[in-house]
């Protein structure tokens, strides 16, 4: 059916305008493509950046969970790191008690010290306290604090020869530095 105004051609239920290539599937010259093939190299680009962003928030999780677990461990290590330099004063306490008392009237109540001792130690150590070996050993300005320099001709320059207070490595940190006396050579006399 034809009108003469607008001359529109009836297709189906949809209407039509006469001479438009683009209603009967011809093309105006260009080559443009399916319309289909189109569409689905449009949704593969999408799956694709979805996929990748999936991909990146994973990794990132990932990466925030990992960041908040070793936080975590840091802040429970804090937490005993703190306890134990509380308890460091007692533990001196217990070994200069079992440096004082060399009376065999003592013994007993020495040998129950000792015990109680190696416990204490053998719980800190196992918390992850661990002494700072020095006597013999070099002087080092980051675990050991110079008290006192003794004169020997006998020692190295700046060896260790006596420790005044022990010093407490916390999972490899230095919580306490060992307080030590430092060989020194004897200044030659003029």
């Amino acid at each position: 059916m034809r009108k003469r105004e607008h001359e529109y051609e009836i297709n189906g239920d949809a209407e039509v305008a006469a001479g438009d290539p683009s209603a009967t599937g011809e093309s105006s010259g260009a080559a443009t493509g399916n319309p289909l093939e189109e569409q689905l190299k449009a949704l593969q680009a999408e799956k694709q950046e979805l996929a990748n962003t999936l991909v990146r928030r994973q990794a990132d999780f990932e990466n925030y969970r990992k960041r908040t677990e070793r936080e975590k461990e840091q802040e429970r290590h804090r937490g005993v790191e703190a306890l134990i330099e509380a308890l460091l004063p007692v533990l001196d306490g217990f070994d200069r008690a079992l440096a004082a008392h060399g009376d065999a009237a003592y013994e007993e109540h020495r040998k129950g010290f000792e015990l109680i001792d190696r416990q204490f130690h053998d719980i800190l150590a196992k918390r992850g306290l661990v002494k700072i070996e020095a006597i013999g050993k070099e002087f080092d300005p980051n675990m050991h604090h110079a008290v006192d320099r003794v004169e020997s001709a006998d020692h190295a320059d700046g060896v260790v020869l006596g420790v005044l207070q022990e010093g407490y490595l916390f999972h490899g940190r230095v919580l306490r530095p060992a307080m030590v006396r430092v060989a020194v050579h004897p200044a030659p006399v003029n």
